[in-house]
């Protein structure tokens, strides 16, 4: 008798945008809001709360679509929740408390609907594994997952295609980890100022090598499509890339990186969800 096939499971695609730069993210997020309600394509914004503070009316008004886009917190000012391998150290037992629960504060008094999420300024090799602290901290102010783990080893970059975890080894189980992929978008065109250890030796990806800072939207989607096509060939549930507002719209004012990537992942058959989805599926 014959056996039928399964199709093989194709990836989600996350976009998100760390949004964190007062004025600039603003004007990027109004053309990045655009390109989305045009397509139909949700995504998450993960906002600083200090710019809820000056800005929050205008972001209200271009990002209250619950259906299409999640608002999580980008911590209350940015400031490290650790110490950082490049960034510096983190900060100190009171401020993380504050870049928590007042971050959160602000997300949800500014939209009216609860923050489920949280991604930390910078981001972290191994996300918040061996911090307990840190972590009692975040799961009492009520987050309900965490997208921390942005870096490769040793602070290095690209970020390697890591699926979701809970820190069940540190004690909360309840708290979902899903780490992003890829370059930061920023350092991969030369917008934030950078020791030069970024690059692992030997390569995580030894078939994906990037020779300088890249010049055109063509090129910039040409490094990005790596990690979709990868996380396809491996039969991944998802990949998300780093994205920051003020970076995407300094370099490509007309977001033709975006439509492009945005294409591709149409092409391969992926769908596209919102970090909260991905948490909701494991309720």
């Amino acid at each position: 008798m014959a056996t039928a096939l399964t199709a093989p499971r194709r990836p989600l695609f996350l976009p998100a945008y760390d949004t964190e730069s007062g004025g600039f993210c603003l004007e990027a997020c109004r053309k990045i809001a655009r390109l989305h309600r045009q397509r139909g394509i949700p995504a998450t914004f993960f906002i600083v709360g200090k710019l809820l503070e000056t800005e929050g009316a205008a972001y209200r008004e271009l990002l209250d679509e619950p259906g299409l886009f999640e608002i999580a917190s980008h911590t209350y000012s940015h400031k490290l929740l650790r110490d950082h391998g490049i960034c510096g150290p983190g900060a100190s037992p009171e401020e993380i408390h504050e870049e928590l629960y007042r971050g959160k504060a602000l997300v949800e008094d500014c939209f009216g609907r609860p923050c489920l999420g949280l991604r930390p300024g910078c981001g972290f090799d191994v996300g918040f594994r061996g911090a307990p602290s840190v972590l009692a901290e975040i799961v009492g102010a009520g987050f309900k997952y965490v997208s921390s783990r942005l870096w490769g080893p040793h602070t290095t970059v690209p970020a390697p295609l890591e699926q979701a975890h809970t820190y069940a080894e540190d004690g909360f189980p309840q708290l979902w980890e899903f780490p992003g992929h890829g370059w930061h978008e920023n350092v991969l065109k030369g917008h934030n100022a950078t020791p030069g250890r970024l690059l692992l030796w030997p390569p995580f990806y030894p078939e994906m090598q990037v020779h300088g800072y890249v010049k055109t939207p063509a090129e910039e989607f040409g490094v990005q499509r790596f990690f979709i096509d990868r996380a396809v060939a491996d039969g991944l549930e998802y990949a998300t890339l780093i994205w920051h507002p003020w970076s995407l719209n300094r370099f490509d004012p007309d977001m033709r990186m975006l439509e492009l990537l945005f294409d591709h992942v149409a092409q391969q058959g992926m769908g596209f969800a919102r970090f909260e989805d991905l948490w909701r599926s494991r309720q």
